[in-house]
């Protein structure tokens, strides 16, 4: 395995940049895995890492360049409200618009396969939602994507394989949204959707006290057979 920061252009002007993370074979399926308010973090430079381990070319892009760049953030209370404004102060759709040409840079890069998922968590779920409404991403897995409940109206635009991952005791995306998801999307044979008992948003973060690793292994494993199905080497 081999990782870099790469820098990206984007479609207005400037660059950004993105942090990218190579299986051992040296190429594979690509993932474009979408951080959550606290940047592109050791957390998630590991969960990419992980993933190429798996054998797949990662791109992890800075969604908040625009705001500040290379932000890196932890999970106390000071840098969750850090997040958060970070959050407030980026324009949604031009967040979609950066992630979609990352998207097609790292398509293009000889390290893959020409076969690409959108993979977030948080923040990063919701713009793997709107990516698979908005592009031609070949797959999407979306971990408690905050506010998916509320854009349903995306979902017939939606023809890729989509995974959810939700959880009981979220108190960021009620049940009833949840369930709301799942009723939306039942009709559709290539959506999934797994609801986690007993944890909370940010299950799969070991880094947060909401980490249960019993969740984020089945999870894991869960979003590994989606991916080995839906993105065939």
């Amino acid at each position: 395995m081999s990782t870099e920061w790469i820098d990206i252009a984007a479609e207005d002007g400037g660059t950004f940049g993105a942090y990218l993370s190579l299986p051992p074979t040296g190429r594979g399926p690509g993932i474009l895995l979408i951080q959550e308010i606290f940047g592109v973090n050791a957390h998630i430079r590991a969960v990419a890492d992980q993933y190429a381990m798996d054998g797949y070319t990662v791109l992890a892009p800075d969604v908040f360049w625009r705001e500040q760049p290379r932000v890196e953030l932890g999970y106390d209370t000071a840098d969750f409200a850090a997040g958060r404004e970070l959050a407030n102060r980026a324009k949604f759709s031009q967040c979609v618009r950066d992630l979609a040409v990352a998207l097609g840079v790292l398509r293009a890069r000889p390290e893959c396969n020409g076969r690409v998922a959108a993979l977030g968590y948080c923040l990063g779920g919701r713009l793997a939602y709107h990516l698979a409404a908005e592009t031609d991403v070949d797959a999407a897995v979306c971990y408690y994507g905050g506010g998916i409940p509320t854009v349903l109206d995306q979902a017939p635009k939606i023809r890729a394989p989509i995974l959810f991952h939700f959880a009981e005791r979220d108190s960021f995306i009620p049940l009833d949204g949840v369930e709301a998801v799942r009723e939306t999307f039942a009709p559709r044979s290539n959506a999934m959707l797994e609801l986690y008992r007993g944890v909370d948003h940010g299950f799969n973060c070991w880094a947060r006290s909401s980490y249960d690793q019993t969740a984020a292994a089945l999870a894991r494993g869960r979003t590994l057979a989606f991916l080995a199905t839906n993105l065939p080497r």
